[in-house]
């Protein structure tokens, strides 16, 4: 009878615990685009989305017309020469001013040739700048009104993250990887307090910005003031860092409701994914530790048998709420890449309120499979998660390689997607997500 009764329940889909695998829908937005790495919606009651192409425009969409084929803003001619894979510089981030439907204030994040002062043989500059709308077409940019409020030179062209958000505090939140390379020791990548590890910038906090996420008040002084209760004010520390100890926090966000938490999605080196819960002046360990793992910089794929718990100044080393092994399906892994979400807060798909949604670039070495994840927070302790369902392609897969997720003032969710394995192409797409059916 047991043993009739186990046949049923997984002939209906169900596991021992009475739950089914949950599932999403993938609606198309808009298309024949090249590389959308982010999606905001203005905060202007206009309804119209700003589509970060990777390639150097801000494309926009509107309720009434749907995607337009001139740009909001084209900044091709100030970003670095782009390679058509495996590239992580270009147009990163936007993020509009909260009080933009007056002041008409935004900012992005793009890679900048390396500026005249940077150092020798470096890769480039990241620049973080603000423009505002021109003041007769809420539909075009002023591209003429750029205000560069901050520079960093990149020692390599990979781990730029370049998320950029205001925080429910109305500060400007900017994520920076550790510089690029490999383990956080190429050239450009200085020593820090752990010396059983070469490198590196994630630790340090010093001489440099990179491997952390910054905090910045672009309400007042120019370019930018340092909100006083930053964690290295009157301390050992460079003033604009609110936490460090990052390889490259490419996507963050902040939960909408609840305790506004600030999520990010920590790409690995070769053995571990991270989704860390970011609070001010925590450290996230790397390059001492990948995950929750002591990492070995001089042998990547070996894991360090032990580590130290704190750094030079006695701040823990914190552990991501979530870790999953790295690599593709075929060599036990969960995905190439994690890239961070957003917590689930819209009605649409009433099963996911409340849930972290994040994601993995592939499943599949060299092959279009990025994956969806849905996760449940909780106050302690590591988060448990689980794939989630693709109706359009009947599997765990959504068909193409994921670069980025959006969100809207409603609190929907959008994934955004291409072919390709660089920004090159027109098979950029971005869609909502929606109830399963």
């Amino acid at each position: 009878m047991k043993l009739k009764l186990l046949f049923v329940l997984f002939s209906l889909g169900w596991v021992l615990t009475g739950s089914s695998q949950e599932s999403i829908g993938l609606e198309v937005v808009a298309d024949n685009l090249v590389s959308p790495v982010a999606l905001v919606e203005s905060p202007d009651e206009s309804g119209r989305y700003f589509i970060v192409d990777q390639v150097g425009v801000i494309r926009l969409h509107t309720p009434q017309k749907g995607l337009l084929q001139e740009p909001f803003l084209d900044l091709k001619d100030k970003i670095v020469s782009l390679k058509d894979a495996h590239e992580e510089r270009g147009l990163l981030g936007l993020a509009f001013h909260p009080d933009y439907s007056t002041n008409g204030r935004f900012f992005v994040y793009y890679s900048a040739p390396l500026s005249e002062d940077g150092p020798k043989n470096w890769d480039h500059t990241s620049h973080i700048s603000e423009f505002r709308v021109s003041p007769n077409n809420p539909d075009i940019a002023d591209k003429a009104s750029e205000k560069i409020i901050l520079k960093v030179d990149q020692p390599q062209d990979n781990h730029n993250a370049g998320t950029l958000a205001f925080g429910p505090d109305n500060y400007l939140y900017i994520a920076l990887g550790d510089g690029g390379g490999a383990n956080d020791i190429d050239r450009g990548h200085v020593p820090d307090w752990y010396d059983k590890n070469a490198g590196g910038n994630g630790q340090d906090v010093e001489q440099n910005l990179l491997g952390s996420i910054l905090r910045v008040d672009v309400n007042g002084d120019s370019p930018y003031g340092i909100p006083e209760d930053n964690p290295f004010v009157d301390k050992d520390g460079m003033d604009e860092i609110y936490a460090y100890g990052l390889r490259n926090p490419y996507r963050f966000s902040f939960d909408l409701e609840g305790t506004n938490d600030l999520i990010a999605g920590d790409a690995g080196q070769v053995l571990w994914e991270e989704i860390d819960v970011i609070t001010k002046g925590g450290n996230y360990g790397w390059n001492v530790k990948e995950g929750t793992h002591c990492f070995n910089s001089y042998n990547n794929d070996k894991e360090k048998k032990e580590c130290p718990e704190k750094d030079k100044m006695g701040n823990p080393l914190i552990d991501p709420v979530i870790e999953f092994k790295q690599g593709g399906l075929d060599h036990g892994g969960k995905g190439l890449v994690v890239i961070g979400g957003y917590v689930y807060r819209a009605e649409m798909i009433g099963n996911l309120s409340g849930k972290y949604i994040f994601g993995t670039w592939t499943q599949h070495h060299g092959k279009p499979a990025g994956a969806v994840f849905v996760a449940t927070p909780k106050e302690t302790g590591m988060w448990d998660f689980k794939e989630l369902k693709i109706i359009q392609t009947n599997s765990n897969s959504i068909g193409h390689y994921l670069l980025s997720f959006g969100q809207n003032n409603e609190e929907e969710m959008f994934v955004l997607t291409t072919d390709e394995e660089g920004p090159t192409g027109n098979t950029g797409k971005v869609f909502k997500m929606v109830a399963g059916k």
